[in-house]
């Protein structure tokens, strides 16, 4: 369990090496309780790695991991077993033999209730991924970990399940760490948004700002600018390949 009441999560000195070649090296991170952030960096940089380790995936590791008992993961793939229905993949892992209704509760919760009884393969995308969610949610998590959970959507999609992601931060207040690639994702949903580089967190930042956010407020512009600048990206090569 983490140490204190504040503290969610406390990682000291963590190292993970894959052939001798440390990916993440000499780690230190604190996450609060009820905090909400994003970590962003290029691929291979460790940060799929760490959330591993976080969520107990990977115990190879050498360095001190404190994290709540109850936590769960959701990643970019939903990964729904298709000879099951959506109800008994959301309680697949649990102890005990919940009732269906704890499924029930929780795909309601994602707005997905209509659709328990259905096989994963007639699920959208999108759907696919709120039964993910609702997956993570039925564990009651003090700590909820996203693996880029949205990068497989399409963007209309991609931004319901966004605030969909928001909503149940709020209603909930669990610890949330969010990896993505996404600098405007980051910034719409995170109080913090810290960059990795070279297995270590190479820039942290609050993003203190009103909700609900827009990428017009020049605030968050700022903010936008130094995070690209610490992942190496210039606006201009944003605004190109967005074109």
């Amino acid at each position: 369990m983490a140490t204190d009441l504040h503290r969610a999560v406390t990682v000291q000195g963590l190292t993970r090496s894959f052939d001798g070649r440390p990916v993440v090296d000499g780690l230190d991170l604190t996450l609060h309780a009820g905090q909400f952030t994003a970590l962003l960096g290029h691929s291979g940089c460790g940060k799929s790695t760490l959330l591993r380790v976080l969520a107990g995936l990977d115990r190879e590791i050498s360095g001190t991991v404190l994290v709540p008992r109850r936590r769960a993961v959701a990643f970019q793939a939903p990964r729904l077993m298709p000879w099951k229905r959506v109800w008994r993949n959301v309680l697949l892992g649990l102890p005990g033999k919940p009732d269906r209704e704890v499924a029930e509760r929780a795909l309601a919760e994602v707005g997905l209730g209509e659709r328990s009884g259905a096989w994963p393969k007639t699920l959208s995308g999108g759907e696919a991924q709120r039964a993910s969610l609702a997956r993570a949610l039925v564990r009651d998590p003090d700590l909820l970990l996203l693996d880029e959970p949205f990068g497989a959507l399409d963007a209309l999609t991609r931004i319901k399940a966004q605030r969909l992601v928001a909503e149940l931060w709020q209603r909930r207040g669990c610890t949330v760490l969010l990896v993505t690639h996404d600098v405007d994702e980051a910034l719409l949903l995170a109080d913090r948004a810290l960059v990795m580089r070279d297995g270590v967190i190479a820039y942290d930042t609050a993003v203190d700002l009103d909700r609900p956010r827009s990428p017009g407020d020049p605030a968050l512009a700022a903010l936008r600018t130094c995070l690209l600048a610490e992942l190496g990206v210039e606006e201009g090569d944003v605004a190109e390949k967005a074109a």
